[in-house]
């Protein structure tokens, strides 16, 4: 039995993985679904980490997923504890010294997501075409119910590591998203982790567009060699 710890983006929770809990919960494994301070102004980087470790507790077999902003906590964490395997699930990649404000333009995303709306045709107010197109209209529309405040706090200061953490890592692109284009993310992911990714279909948020292949994707790494 493994222990899966999942890491939410900005501005969410622990509602966003309750699909992809019950999937692997079915399977055998024990889920913890992190409720990260993001609308707490005076939480930054390391109270993400110590709100994940507070979780994981006593916890053994750790395989962290992380998802979007997710991924400036998850390598903070496996300096901490002891890590097993590291999914980086459509997630941001930091380098060293690095703000998570800074990340936006040192990727170049800007243009990568100018390039993407004209491709798409996408109203700019449209948050659910951006983010939830894939995802069941009902569950979509549940979504927006369980947006939280996102405090800037933790964007202001650099990522502390000096190297990424030596803890087997994955990357699972989710290769419909149109918040982070998978052409850009592929770059991004060759840059900065010097691998090719996984992918699959789905927008931004495919463990709710997708929770049974997630989850198996997520059991092949376990088991795989």
């Amino acid at each position: 039995m493994a222990a899966y710890v999942l890491i939410p983006g900005a501005a969410s929770g622990p509602w966003y993985w309750h699909l992809l809990g019950a999937e692997l919960r079915g399977r055998g494994h024990e889920v913890v679904a992190v409720d990260l301070p993001c609308d707490d102004d005076s939480a930054g980087l390391a109270e993400y980490a110590d709100a994940v470790v507070d979780a994981i507790g006593d916890r053994t077999g750790l395989i962290l997923v992380a998802h979007s902003f997710g991924g400036f906590t998850a390598p903070l964490v496996c300096d901490r504890v002891p890590v097993e395997l590291l999914v980086m699930l459509q997630a941001q990649i930091p380098a060293p010294g690095e703000t998570p404000g800074q990340w936006w333009a040192n990727t170049g995303y800007e243009q990568a997501r100018r390039d993407q709306d004209e491709r798409d045709g996408r109203d700019s107010d449209d948050d659910t075409a951006l983010f939830h197109h894939d995802t069941p209209s009902a569950l979509a529309a549940e979504a927006k119910k369980h947006t939280r405040t996102q405090s800037a706090t933790p964007f202001m200061k650099p990522w502390p590591l000096a190297a990424w953490p030596d803890v087997p890592t994955k990357f699972l692109l989710s290769r419909d998203d149109r918040f982070f284009p998978a052409e850009y993310m592929r770059r991004v992911v060759r840059e900065r982790l010097g691998i090719a990714p996984d992918e699959l279909p789905g927008d931004h948020c495919p463990m709710l567009g997708h929770p049974t292949e997630l989850a198996d994707r997520l059991e092949a790494y376990r088991t795989g060699p």
